[in-house]
């Protein structure tokens, strides 16, 4: 008599998808994925917190993400899945912890969707007036809506352009910082490092560093695209081995030129430090121009998290922890409602703007604005939980295991301990604690009835 095979959560007989994406689609998608708003704007609050210390901030981001990414890329490697985390989660500790950081991450995903539309369509409202912003709206969560919904070598294609944008304005403009440093352009001055370059003592750079951490969120999507690629484990690993240190050769490089050439408490620097120091040199339009490069940043941005969104769908759908329908697939291949179901919150995002355009998204941003820091903790103490699980001839391997996988965890408790006493992110960590609950709640809840 012949047994019939088990079947794990983890492995439904559910259908598989294609793996069409090219290695190129996944680098670009690892570095187009963090190079956002995050940078050109948002880095102007860290450098007002840690001064010239931005540049130790924006390193020490760049050395924790790179920790963080190696423990994902090395699990990735080893378990190639479109859940990634969530199901190493799952793997490492059971259904409750793939079906909690999974639907934390989708949660904030969503979000991020609507906030990213709604973004985008204020800029380009203010080069055509006549077209409403929610018109805008609505065109962008349907254009990109669309994109998702064909063959995902269509999707890698917008993005690896959108991110070949975002990468060339960035080199561009470190090319044209450092010949205005070394004096070919006007604007440089030396002026700028010749007072205290940590004015505000380390409590500034620490400032700055949980300022500058969610700048380099999205880089965890390459390890669930990379499912989709036809070699999946060998596209893991160059994608993140690149990724990580090119991503930190721009981050901190922009840096440097920034504090290089304008005094930290410019004024200007509040408003969009790229396009101060592009004024400072003489650019011109150099704001239109920085506009443009954002609207293209977001636009990539929401590309690729709705792409992440209906796969991390696709995955809890695969695992019995979502509407099982969410696993259906088009005749190329794509989870069609998982994509429509990802997007719906963006579109309700079009009526939220529309009755309180102030107030809502940033009850919605609070509301997510830490979880990448809990993502990064299960992320963490999956690797430390699997590493015995992996193969010895993995193609990645954490360096320094498990002591660095120790020390990185202590210093995201320190991060959130320094966000609990800081009353701008207070705010954000109780919401997130008040999410995080709520879905590991009904995890638990699913979990005693199953």
């Amino acid at each position: 008599m012949t047994t019939a095979p088990v079947l794990t959560p983890t492995e439904p007989p559910r259908p598989h998808l294609r793996g069409t994406l090219r290695p190129r689609h996944l680098t670009m998608l690892a570095m187009g994925g963090v190079i956002g708003s995050g940078l050109f704007v948002g880095s102007g609050a860290g450098i007002a917190q840690a001064g010239p210390g931005i540049v130790l901030s924006f390193t020490a981001a760049g050395v924790l993400t790179t920790l963080v990414m190696r423990m994902m890329a090395e699990m990735a490697a080893a378990f190639p899945s479109s859940g990634s985390f969530s199901e190493h989660a799952e793997r490492a500790f059971g259904p409750w912890a793939g079906f909690t950081i999974g639907w934390l991450y989708w949660t904030t995903l969503v979000v991020v969707l609507a906030v990213e539309s709604t973004a985008a369509a204020v800029i380009v409202h203010g080069w055509l007036p006549g077209v409403p912003q929610w018109g805008l709206m609505l065109l962008f969560m349907a254009v990109f809506t669309a994109v998702n919904l064909t063959a995902v070598g269509n999707f890698g294609e917008f993005e690896f352009w959108f991110a070949l944008i975002k990468v060339a304005a960035i080199i561009g403009f470190l090319a044209l910082g450092v010949l205005a440093i070394i004096g070919v352009l006007p604007g440089g001055t030396s002026e700028a490092l010749t007072g205290d370059l940590l004015p505000h003592g380390w409590g500034g750079v620490v400032a700055g560093f949980v300022a500058a951490i969610p700048a380099f969120g999205g880089l965890e999507v390459v390890t669930i695209a990379a499912a989709e690629s036809a070699d999946p484990v060998g596209a893991t690993a160059r994608a993140v081995r690149t990724a990580v240190w090119r991503i930190s050769l721009f981050y901190i490089g922009s840096m440097i030129v920034v504090v290089s050439l304008l005094p930290w408490s410019d004024s200007r620097l509040g408003a969009s430090p790229f396009v101060a120091v592009l004024d400072e040199i003489g650019v011109p339009a150099a704001g239109q121009i920085m506009n443009v490069i954002v609207v293209i940043a977001l636009l990539s941005a929401l590309n690729a998290n709705t792409y992440a969104a209906a796969r991390m769908a696709f995955s809890l759908a695969r695992r019995r922890q979502a509407p099982a329908a969410l696993t259906r697939l088009t005749r190329s291949g794509v989870p069609h409602l998982a994509v429509l179901a990802s997007t719906a919150f963006g579109f309700v995002g079009v009526v939220l703007n529309l009755l309180w355009p102030r107030t809502i998204f940033l009850h919605l941003l609070n509301a997510v604005g830490t979880v990448l820091l809990l993502v990064w903790i299960l992320v963490i103490c999956s690797q430390l939980r699997l590493r015995r699980d992996l193969p010895e001839a993995a193609p990645v391997r954490m360096w320094g295991h498990p002591y660095l996988g120790w020390l990185t965890l202590a210093v995201i408790g320190a991060l959130l301990v320094r966000m609990s006493v800081d009353h701008d992110t207070r705010i954000q960590l109780i919401s997130s604690a008040v999410l995080a609950a709520v879905v590991l709640s009904a995890a638990l809840v699913r979990h005693r009835r199953t």
